[in-house]
């Protein structure tokens, strides 16, 4: 009965190193194995490698770099590397990943490509306020209490959880967990030009919440959980 570890951001990103040490705190009787890109992949949606090589690397006896998105992390890992998987977990994702970010994101398209196989899976991802540093200890303390919740609740087939850690100032109260609905509302496009070509300059923090739902609770400082399905 194994967990599946996987992200969007390396296999060397601090924010898995940081999932690694809830999964230790949280539970402890688990095993688990991790198969993450071996480079950086944000951004990569449900992007899969279908027409060339995608090489895996092992780093240790549970460990593999695989040189593909996310989501082959995941089809890997659960047809040849893993005989029992229980879960998969993909972040904890350097940035956040609210509402139809879903859509784009890799680290929610690994537990989304688990959840077409009927294995369910949680999406753990650190918001970030402007520029200001990840603050990895707090996200390792919020999955670890996060973790211990969610691994044991009943989730039905084809349906994952989507976690969103606040990035809180040191004057704010710890957070509450709470369980909500995604927001709908479309990310900034505002584009600059400069010759010929456009570069995106949309804003994250300025785009539109639905009061309730998990940017809103997010953005003011709470941990947002959603269930989303495939």
């Amino acid at each position: 009965m194994t967990l599946i570890l996987t992200n969007d951001d390396g296999i060397d990103a601090p924010g898995i190193q940081a999932l690694v040490a809830a999964i230790k705190q949280a539970v402890s009787d688990r095993n688990f194995i991790i198969v993450a890109p071996q480079d950086h992949q944000s951004g990569c949606g449900h992007q899969v490698t279908t027409h060339q090589p995608i090489p895996v690397t092992k780093r240790d006896r549970n460990a593999y770099a695989v040189g593909g998105t996310p989501a082959d992390c995941t089809r890997i890992a659960l047809s040849h590397l893993c005989e029992q998987p229980t879960f998969v977990l993909s972040g904890i994702n350097a940035g956040g990943n609210l509402g139809v970010d879903t859509y784009i994101s890799g680290t929610v398209a690994a537990v989304r490509e688990a959840a077409m196989h009927g294995i369910p899976g949680i999406a753990i991802s650190h918001y970030r306020r402007g520029k200001l540093a990840y603050n990895w200890d707090a996200a390792v303390r919020w999955t670890t209490s996060i973790l211990t919740d969610l691994l044991s609740r009943p989730l039905e087939t084809g349906c994952f959880w989507n976690v969103n850690l606040p990035h809180l100032l040191p004057e704010q109260p710890e957070p509450k967990v709470v369980f909500c609905q995604a927001c709908t509302k479309p990310l900034p496009i505002d584009y600059r030009l400069e010759g010929e070509s456009f570069y995106y300059a949309g804003n994250y923090q300025q785009r539109d919440r639905t009061p309730g739902s998990d940017v809103d609770i997010c953005f003011s400082g709470n941990i947002a959980i959603t269930k989303l399905h495939i």
